[in-house]
């Protein structure tokens, strides 16, 4: 699954932006008293240990390459910032972190202020050289529109997208302070998610690494020598060597800091004694790597206590069989499967692209693989808008008039022939192991070879972080996790958006695109989404499937864990985790 950012589930927690998952001991949770800076006694000397299906790759998770749910289930509690997404997946101030607010509506101003005493775990305060690298690496102002062989920018910042902070002016500061002030060169609809949870990243990390003296001189002056430097290694100083944790070079802004990587099985975090604020419930907590069927039987042995498994009937099934001793909490994702065709190649054909879509079996995907677990599960028509959103109806009636609900294969295969192109082979990409879309790519060889195509799996275990960003598919399968956030598709159909993998391109989606990330008023933004879904649907540009039925289970033992349906995933409220029995 991938973090969409909004200007920030892909994932992946960006801004906002589609992000491409044992206890013993005793003592109180509080406060912090070793160093925190809080209040009353520290976290319990204990460890619990949650799954997820994918392995963490890069500390940074704002570029093209890296955006993805697997970094964010690790990092939601070491790179804190000035809010973060709430248990309804609202956007909520993380007022431990800081505090913001808006100073002027004319132009859009607003003023930030760090938390006095935040500082990076290495005693180096979070201050405003950290707010200059999050908006110069993220506004666009410093990125090359050429990229390298690996879907990097050629030379420049490489992020997944510029989305609000290329709206901004550079932030009103100097090295040292505390506070920092934010001008809008024209209205953004999601300011209040802005220098979020995983986007703020230790500056002084990255002049220390690329050997740049005063960053915040360098992008005021637009030292494009320095620039260079530290673009480079913000683009890929921070991809993670499997097994190994550099403290120095990964510090925490959160309650819990990386302290050790073993490749393959877990990354364990403990809690960071120079976290200011509310201490986290358990020292402890490891993030074990496990796949989504292998879950609930590790809940049952009690390997781990808390799990998010990708939906699918057999796993649903395993759990409840657990019986009392596992809590599960079922609910409706800010997620979506899909299919999106790369235009750079034979999938750049218009009447190919019509072809496969008529032949893809939505209904068949969606009776066979989604009902299962959600029996009220109907076919996804919006990838702006979800069923339970508001808004949605009127978006599909004025966009979509259902031409791809039904396989219509002798329609395909018309097609097909008058072009000469009958035994086309189409490779789906998506990340393995992974039944559920293994199982969704055969449904569709099925189907779709009937028609004339020669359907290859090209599923791949690298896929996220390799195979997606350097367009090594014909269509790719997978989910982008994501938000409420208006402009959190942003960058995902517009020319050369971060999240493009696609490589989409129409002039009129990126003018009302534009036009959306501006637009405050909610029958506005639906009228805007309506009509950029109409052009997705009749470019094909992407094929939308399902919205993600959320699954989450916990041992009965734990207090904290809770279904939350944006894209931090399970961790979104780790620290708050604790033993019941304590």
């Amino acid at each position: 699954m991938i973090s969409r950012r909004t200007g920030a589930l892909g994932g992946a927690i960006l801004a906002g932006a589609l992000v491409l998952a044992g206890c013993s001991g005793g003592g109180e949770r509080g406060g912090s008293a070793d160093g925190g800076g809080g209040s009353g006694d520290g976290p319990l000397d204990q460890t619990i240990t949650v799954a997820h299906e994918a392995e963490f790759n890069a500390y940074n998770n704002n570029t093209a390459a890296q955006n993805a749910v697997q970094n964010t289930v690790v990092l939601n509690q070491v790179q804190r910032g000035f809010w973060y997404f709430g248990g309804k997946g609202e956007v909520v101030p993380d007022t431990e972190f800081g505090s913001y607010e808006q100073v002027s509506d004319d132009p859009l101003t607003v003023e930030y202020t760090f938390a006095e005493d935040a500082v990076w775990s290495d005693g180096t305060p979070v201050d405003c050289v950290d707010a200059q690298l999050t908006w110069a690496a993220q506004s666009g102002t410093f990125t090359s529109d050429e990229t390298d062989e690996d879907g990097n920018a050629a030379s420049g910042f490489s992020p997944v997208s510029t989305t609000g902070y290329e709206q901004m002016q550079q932030p009103d500061c100097q090295a040292g302070d505390k506070e920092f002030t934010i001008t809008y060169d024209t209205p953004f609809a999601d300011w209040r998610a802005m220098f979020g949870a995983t986007e703020i990243l230790p500056a002084h990390v990255v002049e220390r690494e690329a050997g740049v003296d005063d960053l915040v001189a360098a992008i005021t002056d637009e030292d494009q020598a320095a620039i260079t430097k530290a673009a480079e290694f913000w683009n890929t100083g921070w991809v993670g060597d499997p097994g190994t944790i550099e403290p120095e070079l990964m510090p925490s802004a959160g309650p819990y800091a990386l302290t050790s990587w073993q490749a393959g099985q877990s990354i364990t975090e403990e809690h960071n004694t120079e976290w200011w604020g509310e201490a986290p419930g358990v020292k402890t907590v490891v993030i074990r790597f496990i796949d989504a069927v292998q879950q609930a039987q590790a809940l049952a042995n009690g390997e781990i206590q808390v799990a998010a498994p990708q939906p699918a009937q057999d796993i649903l099934n395993q759990l409840e069989a657990v019986g009392d001793s596992v809590v599960i909490n079922q609910g409706d994702e800010y997620s979506y499967e899909h299919l999106d065709p790369n235009f750079a190649g034979v999938m750049g054909d218009a009447d190919i692209r019509e072809a496969f879509a008529l032949c893809v079996p939505r209904q068949q995907i969606l009776d066979t693989l989604i009902k299962p677990v959600n029996e009220e599960a109907t076919l996804l028509d919006s990838v702006y808008k979800l069923q339970f959103q508001d808004g949605y109806d009127e978006i599909v009636e004025g966009s979509y008039e259902g031409r791809y609900d039904e396989v219509d294969i002798a329609g395909a295969k018309q097609i097909l022939d008058s072009k000469g192109a009958a035994g086309t082979p189409i490779r789906i990409g998506y990340q393995t192991p992974q039944q559920r879309r293994s199982d969704a790519v055969k449904l569709i060889a099925d189907s779709c070879n009937q028609a004339g195509f020669d359907v290859q799996d090209a599923g791949q275990a690298e896929f996220f972080g390799g195979g997606l960003d350097s367009g090594d598919f014909d269509v790719a399968l997978f989910a982008w996790a994501g938000s409420p956030l208006v402009s959190g598709s942003s960058t995902n159909y517009v020319t050369g958006g971060g999240n493009n993998n696609g490589n989409y391109s129409n002039p009129e989606v990126d003018e009302l695109t534009e036009t959306l990330d501006q637009t405050t008023d909610l029958d506005q933004q639906t009228q805007l989404i309506t009509q950029i879904q109409k052009r997705l649907w009749d470019d094909v540009a992407t094929i939308p499937l399902f919205t993600f039925p959320g699954l989450h289970a916990n041992s009965a033992d734990i207090e904290g864990p809770a279904f939350q349906p944006a894209q931090s995933q399970q961790t979104w409220n780790m620290q708050e985790w604790v033993p019941k029995s304590s």
